[in-house]
């Protein structure tokens, strides 16, 4: 299978599933797919994204070990779908105490209250931003301040489960 030439149609899902299932075949597959992500081609490496966003549980530690390039790549990243997918590979993510990366969290942080950015950033971007402020009570007030601020937007479905979910983790975390 011509892998770059899949990548650069129009896909559908069942594609999409297809190439999926094709990375987990070797170690060799996945580092291929992750390379397409850097592609020039707009369309090759949006999709190569959107197959790795397809790509089962199993795979998540596979995932994690990329997860410094996925940051770096989304913080340099100006093209909202590719912004949008690398945001939904990292919310799947765990940030842990120990490697907590603040620049992510300054991104995510202001993305949230951001009604320029499209509804699926700012959602992805409160559920990272609460993975790596949970560690820190200090950083768990300034999201609520965030949150908080959301009151006055005029908020999508979306976002409005996002905020509530965030909320609800939140008032846990302050039970203990």
């Amino acid at each position: 299978m011509d892998i770059e030439h899949v990548l650069s149609q129009k896909l559908n899902i069942a594609t999409i599933k297809k190439l999926a299932q094709w990375s987990m075949e070797s170690c060799e597959t996945k580092k291929v797919l992750w390379e397409y992500t850097h592609s020039k081609d707009r369309r090759i490496s949006s999709n190569a994204l959107w197959v790795m966003t397809h790509l089962p549980h199993s795979e998540c530690e596979w995932l994690l070990t990329l997860q410094n390039e996925m940051i770096d790549k989304l913080l340099c990243e100006s093209d909202t779908c590719k912004k949008r997918l690398l945001l939904q590979l990292l919310r799947n993510q765990e940030y842990h105490i120990d490697h907590l990366r603040t620049d992510l969290l300054d991104y995510c942080l202001s993305k949230i209250n951001s009604e320029s950015e499209p509804y699926a950033i700012r959602c992805f971007s409160i559920y990272i931003a609460f993975k790596i402020c949970r560690y820190y009570p200090e950083l768990i007030t300034e999201l609520e301040g965030h949150l908080d601020m959301m009151s006055f937007q005029s908020l999508s479905p979306g976002l409005k489960s996002a905020l509530r979910q965030t909320k609800e983790k939140i008032a846990k975390l302050n039970q203990f």
